[in-house]
């Protein structure tokens, strides 16, 4: 299946979650990863109150030569989490998010392209900055999988190609840091 269907899958899911979960005010924000627009990464989440301790966020994320370097990026992450507090979307939680997202990455001589899928776990705080604004710092970790082709610049890139598609010659999984980040959120009820 390929990275198109997962999001679009995902979307509609969660468009199915907002459109018929219990929504009450003060439930629904946007918010952006001030980190990750650092980058030039620009991002966008939403998240929803689903419970009197829980929430669902989803990310969506995406670049394309940022700083002019060669690299290309574009991802989803949901996550779901667990507020301490019995108000969620105030501060401490713990949560598990999940990851996919396509890339093809430059790095020295170095060509990587290819997609990743992931799991993890997160933690956080939310700080409330007035009624509308709150500031959330997060991290998390865990294992990403990934299939990709791995090249040096000056390779044949014809060499990748088996019956006009393209051969992945590495694969596995690894241990990342899933989630970092410094959003600002806005509640819109």
């Amino acid at each position: 299946m390929t990275l198109k269907r997962h999001i679009f899958k995902t979307i509609a899911v969660l468009a199915l979650m907002l459109c018929c979960g219990q929504v009450r005010a003060q439930h629904l924000a946007v918010k952006t990863n001030v980190l990750m627009d650092a980058a030039l990464v620009p991002n966008f989440g939403l998240e929803m109150v689903t419970g009197e301790h829980s929430s669902v966020e989803v990310s969506v994320f995406g670049s394309h030569k940022p700083y002019g370097l060669h690299c290309t990026l574009l991802g989803i992450q949901p996550e779901y989490r667990f507020w301490f507090n019995g108000r969620p979307m105030i501060r401490e939680y713990v949560g598990v998010t999940a990851l996919v997202t396509t890339y093809d990455i430059g790095l020295g001589k170095r060509v990587y392209d290819g997609d990743a899928a992931g799991i993890g776990i997160t933690g956080g705080y939310a700080f409330m900055l007035s009624k509308r604004w709150n500031l959330e710092l997060s991290g998390g970790f865990g294992v990403l999988g990934f299939h990709q082709k791995q090249y040096h610049k000056d390779d044949n890139y014809d060499d990748y190609f088996v019956d006009e598609a393209v051969k992945a010659n590495a694969w596995g999984y690894k241990l990342f840091p899933i989630r970092l980040g410094v959003s600002f959120s806005y509640i819109i009820r």
